[in-house]
């Protein structure tokens, strides 16, 4: 007999298989304690968070959590209700306020969820008789805005202007289109040639741009508003989306823009209207983190630091990485197969180093890999001992290194 969940068989074959032959369960792991951005207890074992996307550090910040604390207090747990019933708190509008003021633009809108941005963003803008050109690589939430929309779907070869342009060459010249790129493309940690991607395709007619800066907020550019501001196209797009779960330390989506039009979003797009908007608390910790990233100059130079040391050393050990040089805040290390991924990942926690276990379909087909995210308050010497584990993991496992 089967039932509705029958479809998954094979995958529930497939990890049974690989925990039978030791492996730890990741759905078991549990932190017992947070100390700080970089540090965690695991199964009681004190351990060195690199698989966070925290990469700012925000999450401890006494100003931030001491504006959700006063915001708690002064406002209670909950809003009970979506933005456009009785969910729009004084907090609410000060992150609109604080997003509008980070980005330069005229229009911001929250979200509950960075998922829930792109999902309402996506399916929203694009409708019948219009088509959606997305990076074969792009996240799911995207394209789940493409599924629940009603656009034709056009996707293009990963991070390939060509292929774009040629894309939108053979579209109808009269039908509207939405692009839809990331600034950084969160599985290999590589970044857009946004500055010839967006030439590409305002070079045809009826083209609105979308960029996803989830990954990139708070260290690309002179303002840390993401990649797109580092290559200098912020007068060529249209909307941008991103979150609060990265950079900013806590959780939520945001879109913001200055097409004139745009506040009737609220009022068409069905995962803002009809979900519950964010507790007053977190809104107050993403407002005050916001305006704190605005001046966090240092904290950006010390992340790139971080990062081109961890690059460097993971590279030097003979690890194979998704990209030759650190292009963005995450470090992917290429591994042979799933087996092997998970071995290594569970040596790594065994040896008091959390990382990220990616496969597909979350990474692109027949790439497994160990996601590091690094954070702007790890100090060299954690990036150091993340290195030696990381060596120290491969001995054990007997992962084969080019060194």
């Amino acid at each position: 007999m089967t039932d509705l969940l029958s479809k998954f068989d094979g995958l529930i074959a497939e990890r049974e298989a690989l925990l039978g032959s030791g492996v730890r369960d990741p759905f078991a792991i549990v932190m017992d304690e947070v100390k700080s951005p970089t540090e965690a207890v695991i199964n009681g074992k004190d351990t060195i968070l690199v698989g966070t996307y925290n990469y700012m550090g925000m999450t401890f910040d006494p100003d931030v959590i001491a504006a959700g604390e006063d915001a708690l207090k002064r406002f209670g747990a909950g809003t009970t209700g979506s933005r456009v019933l009785n969910g729009t708190y004084q907090t609410h509008k000060e992150v609109e306020d604080a997003l509008r003021e980070f980005y330069g633009t005229e229009h911001a809108m929250v979200f509950s969820t960075g998922y829930q941005a792109n999902l309402g963003m996506v399916a929203t803008l694009a409708g019948r008789g219009d088509y959606v050109v997305l990076d074969a690589d792009s996240h799911a939430s995207i394209y789940d805005g493409c599924a629940m929309g009603n656009a034709d779907i056009v996707r293009f070869r990963h991070n390939s202007v060509e292929d774009l342009s040629k894309r939108l060459g053979r579209l109808p010249p009269e039908a509207n289109k939405l692009v839809v790129l990331e600034g950084v493309y969160s599985m290999l940690g590589d970044i857009a040639p946004l500055k010839e991607m967006v030439a590409a395709a305002k070079a045809h007619p009826n083209v609105m741009i979308l960029v996803d800066e989830a990954h990139g907020m708070g260290f690309f550019g002179e303002h840390g508003r993401g990649v797109y501001e580092a290559a200098g196209v912020e007068a060529d797009i249209d909307f941008v989306v991103g979150t609060f779960s990265k950079s900013v330390g806590t959780v939520g989506g945001f879109c913001v823009s200055n097409h004139p039009k745009f506040e009737i979003l609220r009022l068409v797009c069905r995962p803002y209207t009809f979900t519950a908007s964010l507790p007053p608390a977190v809104m107050a910790c993403a407002a005050t983190s916001i305006r704190k990233l605005m001046h966090s100059h240092n904290k950006r130079q010390h992340l790139w630091e971080n990062t081109r040391q961890l690059h460097g050393g993971l590279t030097a050990a003979g690890f194979t990485l998704a990209t030759k040089t650190p292009e963005s805040a995450i470090i992917a290390v290429l591994m042979p197969d799933q087996e092997s991924t998970a071995r290594m990942w569970s040596a790594l926690i065994d040896l008091g180093v959390y990382v990220n276990m990616a496969r597909p379909p979350a990474t692109p087909a027949g790439i497994y890999l160990l996601r590091c995210s690094i954070c702007a308050e790890h100090t060299s010497e954690q990036i150091a001992t993340i290195i030696e584990r990381f060596a120290a993991a491969a001995k054990v496992t007997g992962l084969p290194l080019d060194a």
